[in-house]
């Protein structure tokens, strides 16, 4: 854990901060605020020269938001080449508990949504766990705790995070231009090849071409057909470990602070359905189940399965309530499964917003969940080590 006295560089102070700007942005869209924000949010910001043009929504879902996947993939690239994934010995249990914490809430999705053809393609959204959110909830309540326990909720995260990148580059992609794709190949490797120039000399002319390629790529990606936000992962996997550290460092205050509340804001900016339970779509029901109930099954019983089967030499065993502890907070969905709700379900904005709804909602629940378990489990291990001591 990286220790700083900026909070938004810190867990739980992010956390907070995203929780207020989706409260915000849901109850401005339900006030008589919606019209005024809404069409600043639809208004159209083309760059001349290209085929860009989209509203502010998507420059912010497209555009800032490919920051924020930029920021994610180096973590990702460090946790499994120096941290907690980079060995298969390291890896094992939390995969097989991150393979339930996905097949099992899409399982639940399906379920309950799967029978409408307007609502099946929604099951990649309760796959999701918010990284900063659940670690902010855990060093919130989670006093105490083994560092086991974190370490198991960090890597299942990151497992996570790889999943729904992968969802996002495969199943939403549409009618791709491989030519541009290519070029942004090339972006992508003459990007690495400059940030290992500039890791041994230190060059800022260097620096400043990268950021151009950076952006020209981040174009050549959100043109082609393939969502934007890859693009950010790309230029976050081939970054040479010590600038892209750097990099990361100056840009987490910006990401944590402004680009994911912005974010958040955005997405949850819908307005609730003035309908009966009854007639809210099945998507919306099938996230608000899926989420807290799907990730907790699926990570609580594959993590026990893992823990059973654990080979010699692999961490030490955690108990049941503590992976159902990391599966309550595996189902905080929030920032990916938002993003995922927006590509699923693109064409139909009633569905899409009460997905949206769905993802708020199962997420909050989750978090509440997640909040009593871990405080429960963080007392207990507080009350054995003064036993001990005593």
């Amino acid at each position: 854990m990286r220790i700083s006295d900026n909070p938004l560089r810190g867990q739980q102070f992010p956390a907070a901060l995203l929780l207020i700007a989706a409260g915000l942005g849901l109850l401005l869209a339900n006030l008589p605020t919606h019209d005024a924000i809404g069409a600043v949010l639809d208004a159209h910001i083309a760059i001349p020269g290209t085929a860009l043009d989209l509203s502010i929504a998507h420059w912010v879902s497209d555009g800032l938001l490919a920051v924020f996947f930029f920021v994610v993939a180096i973590e990702l690239r460090y946790e499994l080449t120096h941290g907690e994934l980079d060995s298969p010995r390291k890896a094992v249990q939390p995969a097989i508990a991150a393979t339930g914490g996905v097949l099992v809430p899409i399982a639940v999705y399906l379920l309950i949504a799967g029978a409408e053809p307007a609502t099946a393609g929604g099951w990649p959204i309760p796959t999701a766990t918010d990284i900063a959110f659940a670690l902010g909830v855990l060093a919130m309540f989670g006093k105490g705790l083994p560092t086991s326990v974190r370490v198991f909720l960090l890597a299942l995260a990151i497992l996570d995070d790889i999943i729904g990148i992968v969802f996002i580059a495969v199943l939403f992609a549409h009618d791709v231009n491989w030519v541009q794709l290519g070029l942004a190949a090339v972006g992508v490797i003459g990007f690495g090849v400059l940030s290992r120039i500039v890791a041994k000399n230190g060059s800022s002319g260097i620096a400043v071409l990268m950021g151009v390629i950076a952006v020209v790529t981040w174009g050549l990606v959100a043109s082609s057909g393939i969502h934007a936000t890859i693009a950010g992962v790309l230029l976050g996997l081939v970054m040479s470990p010590a600038p892209a550290e750097q990099v990361r460092h100056g840009l987490e205050p910006t990401v944590n602070g402004v680009i994911l509340p912005l974010f958040a804001f955005v997405a949850a900016f819908v307005v609730i359905p003035q309908v009966a339970p009854s007639q809210l779509s099945p998507a919306f029901w099938g996230i608000l189940v899926a989420l807290p109930v799907g990730k907790i099954i699926g990570i609580g019983l594959f993590g026990w399965i893992a823990m059973r089967i654990r080979p010699k030499g692999t961490p030490p065993a955690l108990e049941l309530p503590d992976l159902l502890a990391a599966g309550a907070l595996g189902g905080i969905g929030f920032t990916v499964s938002l993003l995922l709700a927006n590509l699923a379900f693109a064409g139909d904005e009633l569905v899409r917003d009460e997905a949206i709804l769905g993802v708020l909602g199962g997420s909050l629940i989750a978090l509440v969940l997640s909040g009593f378990i871990v405080s429960w489990r963080a007392r207990h291990y507080r009350r054995a080590t003064v036993a001990i001591l005593d």
